[in-house]
């Protein structure tokens, strides 16, 4: 009986160790049409980080909506580039962007932002805050 018991977790543990269907699943590369040059990350680009190629586009979708003039958090207007670089510079936003979902002080306040956006920001900030 305990050996039938010991046979069955461990082959159901052998079967979960992938989440493959078939061999050629396990022995083809993934390639990514959406970055060839760099398959492990498709939303981070190879080349320097931009804030208007780039970061531009993130800010508007998750922070203006609060961070504008007239809006519950103009006090920190994040409609600018100079006003973004000040936010990452001197305000924290990197720290608070990364915190994750139910943390205090998360940004947006509606939940975390994708990864890739995370990881976008931080790439502008480490390659040097450039605006074009």
């Amino acid at each position: 009986m305990k050996k039938t018991i010991v046979l069955t977790i461990l082959l159901a543990v052998l079967a979960s160790c992938s989440d493959s269907d078939t061999y050629q699943d396990i022995e083809t590369n993934p390639t990514n049409p959406t970055n060839p040059t760099n398959p492990t990350n498709p939303t981070t680009p190879t080349t320097a980080a931009t804030y208007n190629k780039d970061v531009k586009s993130i800010i508007d979708a998750n922070c203006v909506s609060c961070h504008a003039s007239g809006r519950s958090a103009a006090f920190r207007p994040l409609t600018t580039y100079a006003q973004v670089k000040a936010a990452v510079e001197n305000a924290g936003l990197l720290g608070r962007i990364q915190l994750q979902s139910g943390q205090q002080g998360i940004m947006p306040q509606g939940g975390r932002m994708a990864q890739a956006n995370i990881d976008l920001i931080v790439k502008w900030n480490t390659d040097g805050l450039k605006e074009n």
